[in-house]
């Protein structure tokens, strides 16, 4: 158009028109209609699909569907290396128009908000989910689900007790929602409840098959000082201290170790109640069987002292074979003393058997018998002949009269018409 043409132009009659004002009112609903048909209606503070039609080194453009394009921080796109135009992306509409008008989204915001969508959907259908172990906490581990942290605890890591939490850090770990705390955030998750229910089936499978004398391999999973708690594999059972060895021990520790695979037998169980009681010694001969044929009544023997009574001491030959020293067999004194006077736990001793019985398992030894007995020493006789003055110490008083000791198993009594 020409400077003429523009000063004869009448806009008073060209804005009296009105804009648009070409069309019919057929071709403005079809127009309406286009327009509507790409135009999706959108709210803020939800989460929408866009597909990604532009990006460089700081930003990236998605089209959601709406009047205009909204614009990402390249920052929120770090974990996706390989990201490229047409890619679907899900973002969070934090504004539709700022004062700029432009459309304001967040793929961050998006991505928590989806996060707790799918973990409240995993705890209200108690779903498995795939967890990675970042890195342990007090009490327990850290475990990233759908980018957010939860916290595993230590008790609901495995059926038996965990002592090296750091072994599971950088691992992938199948878990559950167990617990949803939306007022601080927080997550608890547990890997338990999924061993727990595979065991469940294994569990009824071993108890229904169990059977005295059965012999079953376990490991260890806890100590105290009565004995071991033996896993089965799903169901524990009980073996005592006094079931471990033949011998004689102080503590389950002695012998057995954490974690250690042992091969055990089936003395009693309880199905109601789930109780096993289990043995180990069993599965060896006892030692009694073992023992020398040379070892008989009169026979010396070498042991070491394990337990010490009021009565007396007990010596154990070997592991599973002990006998007994009576307190009047370890002095030639007819005065009974305290068999501490005489032996302590871990002595190592010389006796003499005194009684034998291989079908009881039960052995008597002494200790005096390795000396003579005094009455019967020559010297003695001389040395208390008649007449001859000596000093003693007194031991016993009766009605009739007093016993004195001259000496370690030399008893006088002194008559009360001699006194």
């Amino acid at each position: 158009m020409s400077k003429a043409q523009l000063t004869d132009f009448d806009w008073d009659r060209a804005d009296n028109r009105g804009f648009g004002s070409g069309y019919s009112a057929s071709e403005k609903a079809q127009l309406e209609q286009l327009i509507n048909g790409t135009i999706s209606p959108v709210a803020e503070k939800e989460v929408v699909k866009g597909i990604v039609v532009g990006m460089n080194d700081r930003e990236v453009i998605l089209n959601i569907g709406s009047k205009s394009d909204g614009i990402v921080p390249r920052s929120e796109f770090r974990d996706l290396t390989d990201l490229k135009i047409g890619d679907e992306i899900e973002v969070y509409i934090e504004n539709q128009e700022d004062p700029n008008g432009q459309l304001i989204l967040s793929r961050k915001k998006a991505r928590v908000i989806t996060a707790w969508d799918n973990i409240q959907k995993s705890f209200d259908h108690d779903l498995v989910i795939d967890g990675f172990v970042k890195r342990r906490t007090k009490g327990g581990l850290i475990v990233d689900i759908y980018s957010i942290e939860a916290f595993l605890p230590g008790s609901q890591i495995d059926v038996k007790p965990i002592r090296d939490f750091d072994i599971f850090v950088g691992k992938k770990m199948e878990v559950k929602v167990v617990k949803i705390n939306h007022a601080n955030n927080n997550v608890v998750v547990s890997h338990k409840v999924l061993i727990e229910k595979d065991l469940e089936a294994q569990r009824q499978q071993i108890l229904t098959n169990l059977e005295r004398g059965q012999v079953l391999e376990g490991v260890i999973k806890n100590m105290t000082k009565f004995g071991v708690f033996i896993d089965l594999g799903g169901v524990d059972g009980l073996l005592h201290i006094t079931d471990i060895s033949w011998g004689r021990i102080n503590d389950p520790s002695d012998l057995l170790h954490l974690d250690q695979k042992i091969n055990v037998v089936v003395l009693d169980f309880d199905e109601d109640k789930k109780r096993i009681s289990l043995g180990m010694k069993q599965l060896q001969a006892h030692p009694w069987e073992a023992l020398s044929q040379e070892i008989e009544i009169g026979s010396r023997v070498k042991g070491k002292v394990v337990n010490v009574a009021d009565y007396g001491a007990f010596l154990e030959i070997m592991p599973g074979v002990e006998g007994l020293i009576h307190v009047s067999e370890m002095s030639w004194s007819q005065h009974l003393r305290n068999p501490q006077d005489f032996l302590k736990i871990g002595d190592e001793v010389e006796a003499v058997v005194l009684t034998l019985d291989r079908n009881e398992r039960k052995m008597s030894l002494g200790l005096k018998q390795l000396t003579a007995d005094p009455w019967t020493r020559q010297e003695i006789i001389e040395k208390y002949a008649v007449g001859t003055v000596h000093k003693g110490v007194v031991r016993n008083l009766t009605n009739f009269g007093l016993f004195l000791e001259l000496e370690e198993g030399i008893d006088g009594l002194v008559h009360v018409s001699d006194l």
